[in-house]
């Protein structure tokens, strides 16, 4: 265990966070407290018969922390540990995260209490149908209300169940391919979502080491070629931020998963490691590397960059003293208590907070909820249009320089961009877009703390929004 048994749970170390940036955002204490509290939750109990002679109550719930920006947005996790103060702190985080981004949805975030790995998958289909009616009956869901995407526990499958479910309850919506995202390409899903959020981290993060303050403080130079890398996690996104950081010239020298945890200070090889693991179930017996018997301990390996990419509060104060890493990018949800998160910055540890860090999914989950609701693919009307103009452009440069380029220069300078480089595209010009924003906070503060940096940004935008618009019914005259 991390935590001390007195450090506060997640929806608390959420609070926490929120009134130490809402000091300093200079906005009214009553739009603060809207801004804070929770919109609405929604409890369901159903069952499920797993035999002829035995019937499990599932137990689901989806919270809906802010609406001041429909629809509001959000993944459903499977997990025995989900409970509805996990899911309205999730969904207060959304909320916060879709700002530091621009992206206009509120957060929201719901969860089914079980533990996928002991059901079928036609226990599960029932399951996931069952809970999306309860969301359709209730008006929890819908491309204009409540967007859905894939969480802990939850996958395109999942999603694809969900929106035909919506589809049969709204046989008229030309939309419903908009209800759920983090579909199946197949299904309406974006290229370039499966792997949004772990480059959405890779992109936070060498963006931070491009800023001076950031160089002095963690003596790094900048470069991505040669900085050390350890993550904790290697579920979708730890996998997929591991994969960006080594093509881009990291050496990722530690990953931690749910048993043990690989280590080789040479690098590790992510693809061969991933295969090993998903053909053993283990890092156990992979050629080359020291296992860590304690997981944990993979927060603790020295390195120059640490991602927490598993779950919530896995940095506390009982391991915090001994991290070793010189920045620390948050890729899962509230990894760092509120004491060990001061711990960190006062040691001068640079914490990029996971409502921004981790955003990319969310970012490019807005995307596909774009794209369904446009019905056309990304690139498709301006693709060859964009080839054709530069090969004109092209022919003209050959004329004058006296020199035909060859078959695959020619191919290389003329590509037009295809869906998934768009993608790529826009996540990157978000992030750089939302580190520079809280790096411009966190100097104009004068702190070093660019988590309540973020927080502050998300604070003023929502606050915005709300004393723009006014509050129905809630003056008093």
């Amino acid at each position: 265990m991390a935590c001390e048994p007195d450090e506060p749970q997640f929806l608390d170390s959420v609070g926490t966070y929120f009134d130490k940036a809402a000091a300093l955002s200079g906005v009214k204490p009553k739009t603060l407290a809207h801004i804070k509290a929770v919109d609405t939750v929604l409890s369901v109990s159903f069952p499920i018969e797993v035999d002829e002679n035995k019937v499990e109550i599932i137990h689901g719930y989806r919270a809906q922390h802010s609406r001041h920006r429909l629809p509001v947005k959000g993944g459903i996790r499977f997990s025995p540990e989900v409970d509805l103060q996990e899911v309205e702190a999730l969904a207060a985080l959304m909320t916060y995260k879709c700002a530091v981004v621009d992206v206009p949805f509120g957060g929201a975030k719901g969860g089914i209490m079980i533990d996928p790995k002991q059901w079928t998958p036609a226990q599960l289909e029932r399951i996931t149908r069952r809970f999306t009616m309860e969301l359709c009956q209730k008006n929890f869901i819908g491309p204009g209300v409540d967007v859905p995407a894939p969480d802990v526990g939850t996958s395109a499958r999942e999603m694809s169940w969900i929106m035909d479910t919506y589809r049969q309850f709204n046989p008229t919506d030309v939309n419903a391919a908009g209800s759920v995202t983090g579909k199946p390409v197949s299904q309406g899903g974006v290229r370039g979502r499966n792997e949004a959020t772990g480059l959405g981290v890779f992109y936070g993060v060498r963006e931070f080491l491009t800023f001076p303050e950031i160089q002095k403080a963690t003596g790094l130079s900048g470069q991505m070629e040669g900085t050390t890398v350890a993550i904790q996690g290697f579920g979708n996104v730890g996998f997929w931020a591991a994969k960006f950081f080594e093509s881009n010239g990291a050496k990722v020298i530690a990953i931690g998963e749910r048993d043990v945890g690989a280590y080789d200070p040479n690098g590790l090889n992510i693809d061969q490691l991933f295969n090993f693991r998903k053909e053993t179930g283990s890092f156990k017996g992979f050629p080359g590397i020291k296992v860590l018997d304690n997981p944990l301990s993979v927060l603790e390996v020295e390195c120059d960059v640490l991602i927490p990419a598993a779950l919530e509060r896995q940095i506390g104060l009982r391991n915090v003293d001994r991290i070793k890493a010189k920045i620390i990018g948050e890729a899962a949800n509230g990894p760092t208590t509120p004491a060990a998160h001061e711990k960190l910055v006062k040691r001068g540890v640079p914490v990029i907070p996971d409502l921004l860090l981790n955003a990319g999914g969310v970012c490019v989950s807005y995307f596909e909820w774009l794209k369904n609701h446009s019905h056309v693919r990304f690139g498709r009307m301006n693709r060859r249009w964009d080839e054709q103009g530069k090969s004109r452009l092209l022919a003209l440069v050959e004329q004058n320089a006296g020199r035909k380029l060859t078959d695959a220069e020619r191919r290389q300078v003329i590509h037009g961009a295809e869906e998934h480089e768009l993608v790529y595209s826009g996540l990157e010009d978000t992030m750089i877009a939302a580190c520079a924003e809280t790096r411009a906070t966190a100097l104009e503060k004068n702190i070093n703390d660019y988590r309540a940096a973020a927080m502050v940004n998300a604070i003023n935008k929502i606050a915005t929004v709300y004393e723009g618009t006014g509050a129905m019914f809630a003056s008093s005259g």
